[in-house]
């Protein structure tokens, strides 16, 4: 399930790159990502 929401957000953080979108949503949707990926690590370590 967090690996799925870790490919949904990664997806959405590409798409807002290609549409160069504001750095601000940028940045948001980096923060959000590298925090599952964090929590990803943690729980299979």
């Amino acid at each position: 399930m967090l690996d799925e929401e870790i490919c949904k957000l990664r997806d959405e953080l590409n798409k807002c790159i290609s549409d160069g979108e504001d750095y601000s949503r940028i940045y948001k949707v980096s923060v959000e990502l590298d925090k599952l990926i964090a929590e990803y690590y943690k729980n299979n370590s």
